[in-house]
């Protein structure tokens, strides 16, 4: 199965999984992804937060990341589990936009490199580098916070692909990012049990509860340290869209 066969079906799994691919941009307004992580990055944090509805410019950057990771790892791990290859996803191989409304968009120009299933932590991990290297110098967001977030990312995006595809190749990917030597170590406990689905608990908060009428996620740190267990947070289903970027 080519590359544009495998993002065809992934699209159906859903919106955060539909990235088109092609010669030429599928409208307006795309731009590449070096340009948000450079002199982009302030305008972008700025409508997060106006999105959120307030809130410190941390928060909103964290929101920010979170968003843009949650895609990565939703292209990556798609493209892993149906067609065995990732697509390079190096800030220079993808452009993106933002819709008057909804969550950031990315667009994968033709031809694309791709790369084996097991380099799908280091092309993910290898473009937050460059996002979170400017969001910490300009934000003072903690490395513990980015990483959190992307381990968040990455276990959100492998529950909803556990929904619509089957097999192991996800979780195995997922399993070995989160274990211990693997990319994410250290940011949370991992479990994956088989008809179950998977479990996470961070090891940080990605400090959503600052916004406004906001909350606890479903797999915050904070959660086991709070008398409120009902607390709404971004994981719950009743919970209001968190700002551009945020897939539950």
């Amino acid at each position: 199965m080519d590359l544009d066969e495998v993002l065809g079906e992934l699209a159906a799994v859903g919106p955060f999984f539909t990235v088109p691919y092609g010669q030429e941009p599928p409208g307006p307004g795309f731009r590449p992804l070096t340009e948000l992580y450079g002199e982009g990055l302030g305008p972008y944090v700025t409508e997060v937060g106006r999105r959120l509805g307030g809130g410190a410019d941390r928060v909103a950057a964290s929101t920010a990341q979170f968003g843009i990771v949650s895609r990565l790892w939703s292209l990556g791990l798609g493209c892993a589990a149906l067609g065995g290859r990732v697509p390079d996803l190096a800030p220079g191989r993808l452009w993106w936009r933002l819709p008057e409304a909804g969550s950031l968009q990315l667009w994968l120009p033709a031809p694309a490199a791709t790369l084996p299933a097991g380099a799908l932590g280091e092309t993910v991990m290898g473009n937050l580098a460059v996002l979170d290297a400017a969001l910490r110098r300009t934000y003072g967001v903690s490395e513990r916070v980015l990483r959190g977030n992307a381990a968040s990312g990455l276990v959100g995006a492998l529950r909803v692909l556990l929904g619509r595809v089957p097999g192991r190749t996800a979780v195995e990917l997922a399993a070995a990012l989160l274990a211990e030597g693997g990319a994410l170590a250290g940011t949370g406990e991992f479990i994956h049990e088989e008809g179950l689905g998977v479990a996470f608990v961070r090891r940080s908060c990605c400090l959503y509860y600052r916004v406004p009428g906001g909350g606890l996620c479903g797999d915050c740190v904070l959660r086991t340290r709070s008398r409120d267990g009902g607390r709404r947070g971004r994981n719950s289903p009743t919970a209001p869209a968190a700002g551009p970027g945020r897939p539950d």
